[in-house]
């Protein structure tokens, strides 16, 4: 009952909507699946570091010192703002068609690092996906030499969820059975993913 309460409320902090889904959206919808698809890639990579860090302690050791808390914070404030303000200032110009699956397999190699890069630290900045995995894994961790590799099986299960979850968002909103529809909806969906990230940042920097 513990593994199956553990993996549902895993699955309810990924599906919940956040600054990673309007990221993965946005991507999706402006430069196409691939994109959305390397972006949900960089979050998932993001996911590896929180576990690495949880396990060997260091997630504790920031949580309890207060600048470097802050530094975190304010850090992963100010990405969100400026992504959010530039998808803001970018709305107007970004009407144009999704582009198919064939157009966006030709997409440069810098890219797809772009994507991978937004969508790692748009999640690594985050310092509550951080105190997340700490409360998770505090309680994970125990004595026990089993417990090691249990945290491990749940961090696998907590890149893999991230992993699907966002790859299926990045794949139905490219869709063609949507495409019509959003694209027609293209240039509110970019102001508002913009507006959601600029009001996701500044929630998160001026949180007390």
């Amino acid at each position: 009952m513990e593994w199956i309460s553990m993996a549902i409320l895993g699955l309810l902090i990924v599906i919940s909507p956040g600054a990673d889904f309007v990221l993965v959206l946005r991507n999706s919808l402006n430069h196409g699946r691939n994109i959305g698809l390397w972006t949900a890639l960089g979050v998932s990579l993001a996911i590896t570091v929180h576990i690495g860090y949880s396990m060997m302690g260091i997630g504790y050791l920031i949580s309890q010192n207060d600048l470097l808390f802050n530094l975190i914070r304010y850090a992963g404030a100010g990405y969100l703002i400026f992504l959010g303000i530039k998808g803001l200032m970018t709305a107007n110009q970004e009407t144009a068609s999704l582009p198919s699956n064939k157009e966006s397999e030709v997409k440069s190699g810098s890219t797809s690092m772009a994507a991978i890069g937004q969508g790692f630290l748009c999640n690594l900045l985050n310092p509550k996906t951080m105190l997340f995995f700490l409360s998770i894994f505090s309680q994970l961790l125990t004595p026990e030499p089993s417990s090691q590799m249990t945290a491990l099986i749940y961090g696998g299960y907590m890149i893999a969820i991230h992993a699907a979850w966002f790859a299926l968002v990045a794949v139905i909103f490219t869709s063609k059975k949507l495409q019509q529809h959003l694209n027609r909806m293209k240039q509110r969906i970019n102001q508002a993913c913009g507006a959601g990230l600029v009001i996701f940042g500044l929630v998160l920097g001026l949180k007390p």
